[in-house]
């Protein structure tokens, strides 16, 4: 778009803003028509009607990216390039933004979509907008300036349903054979664990390449702030969590959610994402007899497991011992993936281990570079004792 056309574009912007509902296209091009005094190909008016759709609908000009099936975040850091990770690092984009005002008019248009307000008065939001029928999932952040200081800041992550198997993940080199096999005993051993990681690198796809594992006459629970598991399997219920609206009423959140599962049956419970006091129920509802349950946490590694559920237990009142106590009887595996320069990968498996202090740490049992470790044979017999041996030197 040349710079004639831009200034039409902002002509026709005013114009709009003194308009009540939605015009249609044939409208839009009388207007557009009109602002240009006549003075105006049909070519032109083209260009400047698409450029009024994207700038209207949907994230405009960021549609792109969100669609690109590769790209997991948007990152917009006011006018400029727009960043995109796409499995390897944020990187710019051929897409950008040509000033503030356009950011700021996206930004408060994602927000609107998210249900949110974003304005002097309320200079962040954070929320989730739904996108392709709702099986896909956009999580939004943005804030204004002067907060921001160089301009409006978005950040948006892809959340997109998992229905890789466990095969599938072993071809794109997440898994190896080694921990596929692994992987395969804990689900058909019924025993809980818990998907550690940090930001980004796979937790959930792994969360859901595992349920795709259950045995078909068992029902699946599972509780998340945004949908993004969905493994096939032809027992699955999901539940999700609902924000306030703008109004700043009508919030459920997880730990209700996961009171309700338990009334509603389940043979295996799982919370897609714990991120707050919601862990206490978790592990109080694998403590009652909900075995193979699981949830996925941000911890940089496994042995920073009990301190990160620690301070997440400590919102909701939860003692330091009486957490480890609950952990040690409800969660047995830890699994860790990481990023591996541009690949996401099983990096780890580990034990939960009582201490004699009675807190808890986690030991290693298989790692991706060195196959068993110390504790593997705690877990060879952890899952042996639900008759599914596995051999003594697997993973080596």
């Amino acid at each position: 778009m040349n710079h004639q056309h831009a200034q039409l574009l902002d002509k026709v912007r005013a114009r709009l803003a003194d308009h009540a509902g939605n015009l249609g296209p044939e409208q839009l091009a009388t207007l557009i028509r009109d602002e240009a005094r006549g003075m105006i190909s049909d070519p032109d008016t083209l260009v400047v009607l698409r450029a009024m759709h994207t700038d209207l609908h949907g994230a405009g000009p960021l549609d792109p990216l969100l669609d690109d099936e590769t790209v997991t975040d948007v990152i917009v850091n006011g006018a400029g390039p727009v960043y995109a990770d796409r499995g390897s690092g944020l990187a710019p984009t051929e897409v950008a933004l040509p000033d503030e005002r356009s950011v700021r008019r996206l930004a408060q248009r994602l927000a609107i979509a998210a249900g949110k307000r974003l304005d002097e008065s309320q200079p962040w939001v954070d929320g989730h907008v739904p996108r392709d029928q709702a099986t896909t999932t956009i999580r939004l952040h943005a804030m204004l300036p002067p907060l921001s200081v160089d301009g409006t800041c978005i950040s948006l992550r892809i959340l997109r349903p998992a229905r890789h198997s466990l095969r599938d993940l072993t071809a794109t080199g997440m898994l190896t054979p080694a921990s596929q096999q692994l992987l395969e005993a804990i689900i058909a051993a019924r025993r809980s664990f818990l998907v550690t990681g940090g930001t980004g690198t796979g937790k959930t796809t792994l969360l859901g390449a595992l349920l795709a594992e259950v045995p078909r006459d068992e029902r699946i629970i599972c509780i998340e702030d945004a949908t993004e598991l969905n493994p096939p399997h032809p027992h699955l219920v999901r539940l999700a969590a609902r924000a306030a609206n703008i109004e700043g009423i009508g919030a459920i959140p997880m730990r209700d959610l996961i009171r309700q599962a338990l009334r509603m049956r389940p043979d295996r419970l799982i919370v897609g994402e714990v991120r707050g006091s919601e862990v206490i129920d978790l592990l109080a509802a694998l403590n009652t007899g909900h075995e193979g349950g699981a949830g996925t946490i941000h911890a940089n590694s496994p042995r920073e497991l009990p301190a990160r559920l620690e301070a997440l237990a400590a919102l909701g009142g939860l003692p330091r011992h009486a957490l480890h106590s609950q952990l040690a009887a409800a969660a047995h595996i830890v699994l860790h993936v990481q990023r591996d320069q541009a690949k996401r990968v099983l990096a780890e498996i580990g034990l939960i281990t009582p201490r004699a202090d009675g807190l808890t740490t986690v030991e290693t049992a298989w790692t991706l570079e060195h196959g068993a470790s110390a504790a593997w044979a705690g877990l060879h017999d952890l899952l042996a004792s639900r008759d599914h041996a596995l051999g003594e030197n697997h993973g080596t």
